[in-house]
């Protein structure tokens, strides 16, 4: 029997994220827990007139791959993924961990090299999308080991995916079109500004974004979604930020992470755990030092942590900022083979200026 929860998410996802066309061809990505989600999408893209290809993926091979594999191996890309980041019109993919630990304890000299290698793939995808070529989205699908990682039960945690992805509203679609009304509200009055300034605990940390483009996060790129976020300018971040949260990257967890940045770049990362994985990260290439995007969490029915980012970046009351690839709707340029979201309480003390002028204090906009 099919979840009415699931069916709903699958219909967001194809008829308001991503919304199918005639002919269009859509690669949906999964593992094999995911196949009642997928089920459901591969309905809702036949429905839509669209061509559904399914893309299986296995952490148990990844972590074969990584245990038994040379370094070519490890960076060999393989050719369906390459078709469909060159030739798909959308990409859904599920995010749905197995063991969300499974590369924790691996060469972190191996994942870079693993990461590095889809750097090409990642600048096609960064191009096509930039030329309007290709659209994306990428969906949640609840499983035990990521409740057991956010500290609640299944049951618990799927009532907390689809809250977040507010499914148990009458109709999501239009709950959703509502959010971005109001994050355009925020967006408008920042897109005015030229220096983000962000003040609190270990941090004092200034963002030139003038000329840059404002995006509304309202779930069509990811769900859950609700933020707001812009690149800065290439070269402005200074000062000083400590991030609250774990960021967690590759099943690697790395702790009250401080970074000191000058000129844009990273000159220092301090990290009380993970650090040597942290700075493996940062060296991968000359933009994984480098600002991609400073955002504002907005969503606050993620009302709290659980070690995904998926949700976690949403939160309201928090910001983030990402080290590595830019996106390109925002007008940042900078290229990497990561994207590497890093979470900061605000509500306790936060402050964030625009041109001088405060305008979100203590987890809550002012404006």
């Amino acid at each position: 029997m099919t979840d009415i929860r699931t069916e709903k998410l699958a219909d967001l996802a194809v008829n308001y994220s991503v919304e199918v066309k005639e002919n269009q061809e859509v690669f949906i990505i999964g593992s094999h827990i995911t196949s009642p989600l997928i089920e459901q999408l591969y309905k809702y893209v036949l429905l839509a007139g669209g061509h559904p290809s399914v893309v299986y993926q296995d952490q148990r091979l990844d972590d074969i791959q990584f245990l038994y594999g040379t370094d070519q191996q490890l960076m060999y890309v393989p050719p369906i993924l390459r078709y469909a980041i060159q030739k798909a019109d959308i990409l859904i993919r599920i995010k749905a961990e197995k063991n969300p630990k499974h590369l924790a304890n691996m060469d972190p000299g191996k994942v870079a090299k693993n990461v590095a290698s889809r750097r090409e793939l990642s600048d096609i995808m960064t191009d096509r999308i930039k030329r309007g070529e290709l659209f994306w989205t990428l969906f949640p699908f609840p499983t035990d080991s990521m409740a057991q990682e956010a500290s609640m039960s299944l049951l618990e945690y799927e009532d907390f995916v689809y809250k977040s992805c507010f499914v148990y509203t009458e109709n999501p679609k239009e709950k959703w079109k509502n959010v971005s009304k109001i994050q355009e509200k925020i967006v408008n009055y920042l897109q005015k500004k030229s220096e983000i300034h962000i003040v609190g605990e270990d941090t004092d940390i200034t963002f030139q974004v003038q000329g840059r483009t404002w995006v509304n996060a309202d779930g069509k790129k990811n769900m859950p979604d609700g933020e707001v976020f812009t690149g800065p300018l290439e070269g402005s971040p200074e000062g000083v930020i400590r991030f609250t949260f774990p960021a967690i990257y590759k099943g690697n967890e790395v702790e009250d992470i401080k970074l000191t940045f000058k000129k844009g770049i990273v000159t220092e990362a301090k990290a009380q755990k993970g650090e040597e994985f942290l700075n493996h990260m940062i060296a991968i290439d000359e933009g994984s030092s480098k600002v991609g995007e400073i955002a504002i969490g907005t969503n606050y029915e993620v009302t709290r942590f659980t070690k995904d980012m998926l949700f976690d970046e949403k939160m309201g009351g928090t910001i983030h900022m990402a080290l590595g690839r830019g996106i390109p709707e925002t007008g940042n340029e900078n290229r990497s083979a990561i994207h590497w979201d890093m979470l900061k309480d605000m509500k306790k003390g936060g402050k964030i200026y625009a041109d001088g002028e405060l305008f979100y204090e203590n987890g809550t906009f002012l404006i």
